[in-house]
């Protein structure tokens, strides 16, 4: 849970510092812009909350890893859902209001979680899951919305290290196997969920691993 807290703090004091003209580059989600992202984050945020207050009364049916849907499939951004994303942040007109918004669900986002019991069990898209294990798996949501949002903006800091490694075990557990050991953490997860293909070095290192690509999550 310090280390969901960490990641989150990371990416929202990364959004807070941005110029205005970043939040129209391209972000590292296909279809997005910079500021389709922070939106998308916007909806993350309220989940995070909606989900912390929504207790369930079975056993957990998921855990950190579980927890996701996985595809093979890349995203286009012509889903219906991500098109309404494009829609929404450009109701917003003006940069500081959705750095305003973010900062003020995504604060309290934060501070819900810092008050979740981690054993307690809550329900959210017809599973149920620990507390712990739902702020656990958002590790890996905001370890690679970061690196979407940094995916143009080199001189934006990154996520931070433990959530990079944090992301890469989790995605190593959801792929059932570990990606070679000269892949950094970051490449890692680039390459292992579709963000940018394997160079040829890579796709060699990478063997039978390599056919199964991307893993998709969501």
């Amino acid at each position: 849970m310090d280390l969901f807290a960490r990641s989150w703090a990371a990416l929202r004091a990364a959004v807070a510092g941005l110029p205005d003209d970043a939040f129209a580059e391209p972000s590292g989600c296909a279809g997005w812009l910079v500021r389709d992202l922070v939106c998308h984050l916007v909806i993350d945020a309220q989940d995070v909350l909606i989900t912390l207050v929504t207790p369930a009364g079975s056993e957990p049916t998921r855990d950190a890893v579980t927890y996701w849907e996985v595809t093979s499939t890349s995203p286009t951004g012509e889903d219906p859902l991500d098109a309404l994303i494009v829609r929404l942040a450009a109701a917003y007109e003006e940069p500081r209001l959705l750095k305003f918004h973010l900062d003020d669900v995504g604060s309290a986002a934060g501070r819900a979680a810092a008050l979740a019991d981690p054993a307690l069990r809550v329900a959210t898209r017809d599973v149920v899951l620990t507390a712990g294990d739902y702020l656990s798996a958002y590790v890996l949501e905001w370890t690679l919305h970061h690196l979407d949002l940094v995916a143009h903006l080199p001189d934006v800091a990154g996520p931070p290290a433990e959530g990079l490694a944090r992301s890469r075990w989790m995605l190593e557990q959801i792929a059932g196997a570990p990606f070679p050991a000269s892949f950094s953490d970051r490449d890692a997860l680039l390459v292992g969920t579709g963000r940018r293909p394997p160079t040829g070095q890579e796709r060699a290192a990478l063997g039978e691993l390599g056919a199964r690509l991307p893993f998709v999550v969501g």
